[in-house]
């Protein structure tokens, strides 16, 4: 794919929520050139809009009716808001289950037709790191935050089924500026890479709910994106620039989750509330 932003044709007004988290913030910058108007959200600190193309506005995604006024005038939606880590079944429910439902209704009400949903590698991170695995193989979640990621697919797949809403659900590996373990050799997504991925489940037509797993071009991948070809991502990038340094770090245990599971560290996360 050569398209370039300049040779698209940008929305009206776009919305991307969780502008004030980690990948927010790189967003906020790298999807300019995609609507005329962005529109950003966060219930965290975010920094004022810098001119008419930006509108900045603080929404709690668990406040429905805060959701649908959020939506009203939007294009489309870029939706990377909510709880991005493993925490107490009470502290999901709230922005990523809720939340999740409040996005597509509020869709629906203003006749948004297409999101772009920041799903993630902890929908199957119970396989082992041996395991190839596709957008069809059975969501095998490593914990909370995975459950409502495999959940939002699934609010994904009922809002198309039942009102014609399409969505790209991206399941993000590790996208940093660089991966910080033997793990992320596999998981890694660069910026530019995600960038490129957005656009193209923002722009391609008839995409229904596709899934497609969020990786940069890296040597030794667990994911096959086969039945998501028809977004037309390449990706350019590749975790293997920085081998000989993720692979000077002392290797894991034998029993190390990081070393076994493709979610690393969070199937070993919790319980939470026993004491």
């Amino acid at each position: 794919m050569t398209t370039t932003p300049s040779e698209l044709r940008p929305f009206n007004r776009l919305l991307l929520t969780g502008a004030a988290g980690g990948l927010g913030k790189v967003l906020r910058q790298r999807l300019r050139p995609y609507a005329n108007v962005l529109r950003l959200s966060d219930i965290g600190e975010m920094a004022p809009a810098e001119g008419p193309h930006e509108e900045v506005v603080h929404c709690d995604l668990a406040d429905k009716a805060g959701v649908q006024q959020l939506v009203e005038g939007v294009d489309a939606i870029v939706h990377f808001g909510g709880v991005s880590v493993e925490r107490p079944f009470e502290e999901i429910l709230g922005a990523n289950i809720c939340g999740v439902f409040h996005i597509y209704e509020a869709a629906r009400r203003h006749g948004v037709k297409r999101v772009v949903f920041a799903s993630s590698n902890h929908v199957i991170g119970f396989y082992k790191q041996d395991e190839r695995l596709d957008a069809h193989s059975p969501r095998r979640p490593d914990g909370y935050y995975g459950l409502s990621k495999s959940y939002g697919e699934d609010m994904a797949s009922f809002y198309f089924d039942r009102y014609g809403i399409e969505t790209v659900s991206i399941r993000i590996g590790s996208s940093f500026p660089e991966p910080a373990n033997r793990r992320m050799l596999s998981t890694w997504l660069s910026y530019d890479d995600l960038t490129q991925l957005i656009e193209r489940a923002l722009y391609t037509a008839n995409v229904g709910h596709t899934v497609v797993y969020g990786m940069s071009d890296n040597r030794e991948v667990w994911w096959d994106n086969s039945q998501a070809a028809h977004l037309g991502f390449t990706p350019k990038d590749s975790s293997d620039v920085f081998r000989d340094k993720v692979e000077a770090q002392p290797m894991p245990a034998a029993d190390d989750p990081a070393r076994i599971y493709q979610g690393g560290a969070f199937v070993a996360a919790g319980p939470f509330g026993d004491d």
